[in-house]
């Protein structure tokens, strides 16, 4: 396992955060992934379940369980955090006064809770002008909840409650590599993946955020994606930084703004990695 250091992948500077307030941005973190899951999974795998499709050029669904999802971790914050400003994906931008914004993904991989796949995930973070503090990655259906920043690391799950780390692998060819799209970004974006791809060990697809979750686990190297929203990246960057890994953009800086992103382990992979993304 390796280990992240204080300011982040990237050296951010970050203003300080008192234990007392880290434990009450924790626990409305986990109210909010509770309320979240509450709200999902009478949805989930249900029969006749539809969906809306918000792009008109392709296929960009959501559904019933994505917006009753945002509205209940919303509630959540009017009570217990009225303060903090909100980026949601179904429901927009709230300003706030605190400093401090919560990014919500209800359902990050509708296709897949569309496909009854349990790859989807609900995806929280709380950024402050340097980037995500805190992050959770969570799987209502597995029962799985993975946590990362203002110190702490760990999952809870079926497997009982563990510390994250992510693996010391350095050689691509050890390596192994998600992204969800196999058609990933622009065909530029897509060759630059292949050249990477061609040096993995093995390429899988199809993860959505539970790639990145994998990652923060020590259970794969690198996940490569294209095309992502702030709320697509938030809970993932906290959560891997926190167990050791690095998630930058593909010019090598921050990716809380989505757009190219390139998760791995350690920095050395990353370092090789994005050579060969921008070669």
């Amino acid at each position: 396992m390796t280990s992240t250091h204080a300011n982040g992948a990237s050296g951010r500077h970050r203003a300080d955060i008192s234990e007392p307030l880290a434990a009450e941005l924790w626990a409305t973190a986990h109210a909010l992934a509770d309320a979240a899951r509450a709200a999902i999974l009478p949805h989930f795998r249900a029969l006749g379940l539809d969906a809306e499709n918000k792009d008109a050029s392709g296929f960009d669904p959501v559904t019933i369980a994505d917006r009753a999802a945002e509205v209940a971790m919303r509630e959540v914050l009017a009570q217990r955090r009225p303060a903090d400003g909100i980026l949601g994906e179904e429901l927009g931008t709230t300003t706030g006064t605190s400093g401090l914004t919560w990014v919500l993904d209800p359902i990050d991989g509708t296709r897949s809770f569309l496909s009854g796949t349990p790859t989807w995930g609900v995806l929280i973070a709380l950024s402050d002008d340097s980037g995500p503090r805190l992050g959770i990655v969570d799987q209502p259906f597995t029962g799985e909840r993975f946590c990362g920043g203002l110190g702490r690391a760990d999952y809870v799950g079926p497997l009982g409650t563990r510390v994250l780390g992510t693996r010391g692998t350095t050689d691509l060819a050890k390596a192994i590599l998600f992204t969800t799209f196999p058609e990933i970004g622009t065909p530029a974006d897509r060759i630059a993946f292949e050249k990477v791809k061609a040096q993995a060990q093995l390429t899988r697809y199809g993860t959505d955020c539970y790639a990145y979750a994998l990652l923060a686990a020590g259970h794969i190297d690198l996940v490569i994606e294209a095309g992502l929203f702030p709320y697509d990246v938030g809970g993932p960057i906290a959560v891997i930084e926190a167990a050791g890994g690095i998630i930058t953009n593909w010019e090598g800086g921050p990716a809380h703004g989505g757009g190219r992103v390139l998760a791995a382990a350690n920095a050395s992979l990353h370092a090789k990695a994005l050579a060969l993304l921008n070669g």
